[in-house]
């Protein structure tokens, strides 16, 4: 009788051990015991070593960051719709949408918890966040492509993006119809208005 042999571990890409971390992190926040969100359960989930999440990420906290900017970039729409207002305007509904989903609103619960307690970290989450806007960037610059002046990406996080997740997270619903173009509107009124000054 031949002794049965141990199943062989797949071995998965660093992109595919991120991907699914990722998920799994959204899937544990999607849950009503989301908040007892935790590394373990997270590796459990995920099927990868505890010890690997901590030696990729360092803390629970980071690991939430880069799920949220993670999903910001690959959830943004990039389709060119030939102009700056159409652009962010396609943005801004499928954030609209996506609050909608469950995922979205685990997405929104992963801003909350990975919101750091120190003012070091709060910069350099800032800083790692705004690098990771490479959707909103792309916008920016089809936009001076075609000759039009974007307002910076500060002013869009402020004006275009903040707004979804303040109505989120204080659970203020969405007006039913035109909120992403009331905002797309009033961010891109007071650019020109600051151009103009």
């Amino acid at each position: 009788m031949t002794q049965k042999q141990p199943a062989a571990r797949i071995r998965r890409s660093p992109e595919q051990v991120r991907a699914a971390v990722h998920q799994a992190v959204m899937d544990l926040l999607s849950e009503p015991e989301g908040e007892d969100l935790t590394i373990p359960a997270i590796a459990q989930r995920s099927g990868v070593n505890h010890t690997s999440l901590y030696r990729r990420w360092g803390s629970l906290d980071a690991l939430l960051a880069d799920t949220v900017t993670t999903r910001l970039e690959r959830d943004s729409p990039l389709n060119d719709t030939g102009s700056l207002r159409g652009d962010l305007t396609a943005w801004a509904e499928a954030s609209a949408r996506s609050m909608h989903t469950p995922e979205g609103r685990a997405l929104v619960r992963a801003v909350i918890l990975s919101m750091p307690s120190s003012t070091q970290d709060q910069t350099e989450r800032s800083q790692h966040f705004l690098r990771r806007m490479r959707s909103i960037e792309q916008i920016r610059e089809r936009a001076t492509a075609r000759g039009e002046d974007p307002p910076p990406l500060e002013q869009i996080l402020d004006q275009l993006i903040a707004p979804f997740y303040i109505r989120a997270i204080f659970g203020i619903g969405l007006p039913a119809t035109g909120y992403p173009q009331l905002l797309v509107d009033r961010l891109l009124g007071t650019a020109d208005r600051r151009a103009r000054a």
